[in-house]
Order: structure tokens, then sequence, then C-alpha cells
């Protein structure tokens, strides 16, 4: 197999120790600037996940995450954003990581490299054929997600992954492969750095566009929105002013009744 781990080459740059603290962050911004151009290379592989998980939610389904590390955090922040933006249950899109919730603020020795715990973890939430798993993995040699998937696929279970070198054993073995190469890190091998900004604004286009197709978006509002604090309850508020053409007065009124926009919305017509 013809595989490169592109994310643990060799940086651009040597002798950062030397460097003033502009120059580094130059630097930094710099790399940064080129992740969004890799992701559009992707954009047909992250098209295909998008509408093969939001029919997979249509019949019920569900949108597990899982990973170690850097990706398997982003993949638990992306899940747990879901319920406060869209008003969905916090079953529908789910954060698994290697370590378990204690691997979300501390390193969980040796957790990523288990051949068997992604399964049983999976297993735990009762996964079935009517979800769809996407493993995150920036090297796509990480063996929890790896073996995880291949359970998966055993059981006809839809798996997916987003992995930053191309042909990686993760990307051969999910059916639906999302592959962006960001190129060597400004830090050799630091891929919390442009593979998690790439992951990130990837799992950004998943959940949200799904959501959208899903029909958790009006216009372009957020209108099954959690009104967990005032911020939010003015932005609703607001929201129905511009929306419904009411009086300030009426908005309030009616977000103070029923706690959601849509709600409100529904109720005046």
């Amino acid at each position: 197999m013809d595989f490169k781990k592109i994310t643990e080459q060799e940086s651009n740059y040597n002798n950062l120790e030397q460097m003033t603290a502009l120059e580094l962050i130059q630097h930094i911004n710099n790399e940064d600037k080129t992740v969004a151009f890799a992701v559009e290379k992707s954009l047909p592989q992250i098209t295909k996940v998008i509408e093969v998980a939001t029919e997979l939610l249509k019949k019920g389904g569900r949108i597990f995450y899982i990973g170690a590390g850097t990706s398997g955090r982003l993949g638990v922040v992306d899940a747990s954003e879901c319920p406060p933006t869209f008003g969905v249950s916090d079953e529908l899109v789910q954060g698994l990581i290697a370590g378990g919730d204690t691997a979300i603020r501390n390193a969980v020795e040796n957790a990523e490299d288990s051949t068997t715990q992604g399964w049983i973890d999976l297993q735990r939430r009762k996964i079935t054929t009517s979800d769809i798993v996407i493993a995150i993995a920036a090297s796509g040699t990480t063996p929890y997600v790896i073996h995880a998937l291949k359970n998966c696929n055993k059981q006809k279970i839809t798996t997916a992954c987003i992995s930053c070198n191309p042909k990686s054993p993760l990307t051969l073995e999910a059916k639906l492969p999302i592959e962006i190469e960001v190129g060597p890190e400004f830090v050799t091998g630091s891929s919390r750095m442009k593979a998690g900004t790439a992951q990130k604004m990837t799992l950004n286009m998943i959940s949200t566009a799904t959501m959208i197709r899903l029909g958790k978006i009006k216009d372009n509002r957020m209108i099954d929105m959690q009104l967990s604090n005032d911020k939010l309850v003015e932005r609703a508020i607001l929201m129905l002013i511009d929306t419904a053409n009411i009086e300030r007065q009426l908005a309030e009124k009616l977000i103070q009744k029923y706690g959601n926009v849509r709600q409100a919305l529904n109720a005046l017509q």
C-alpha cells in the first residue's frame, strides 16, 4: 500500500525557538490560510456523508463521532453543540472519545491503542444499522477508531471518516472516507494545528448542513435553538420581531409563553 503519513512529515520551518512571537504567529497564520483550500478539495466527499447522514436521520438514525485525543475532543464538541443550536435531542449526534469523558480534559494512557474498546463503546450506545459512525483521526492509523469501523462494517452499519492522510488504513476501512491533505504541521507532528482546524471545519459542515436539511433552520435563523441564557432570549425576541414583523412587547410575551421561536411563529399563524 502506498501510504505516507504526511501529518508526521518534517515542518517547513526550522529553528522555531529563535523566532520572535510575531514571526511565529505570522508563519502559523500563513499555514492556517491553506486549510480552507485543502477542505475545499474534499467537498464532494463531505457532501456524500451529509446526504447519507440526512437520510439515515430522517429514518430515526443517529450520528456517532468517534476519535481519540484532539480528534475525539473535536467530535465531542460538535456533538454537544447540536442540542442548544438546533433544539435536537442529545441522543441524535453523539461524540465518543477513547478513554471516555476523562479523556476530554486529560490524556488517558494507551486509550487510542485499543483494538476492542471503540466497538465496545459503540455497543454501549446500542448502535444499529440505522446509524452512521464517523471516525475522526488525523493520522488515519488510530487502532481505536479503525477497529471500531471494522466491526461496524461487519454489522452493515454505515461508516465514514475524516483523516488528513490519503490512503490511510482508516480511509480504506471507511465506506465514505473524507481525506483532507493539509500537509506538514508548523510544529512537526502537532496535528492539533492544521489537521485539527480542518477536522473542525468539516464537522461544522456535516452537522450544520445535515440539520438544515432536516428542517432545523428557517431562512438563515436558528428557530429551534434552546433559550438557555439572556443573550439567546434576546436573540429569539429580535428574531421573532424581524421574522413575524411584530412589536417587541408581543414578541416578548410569545417567547415567555412558548420558550421557543418555532412555536411562537406557529402561534402567530
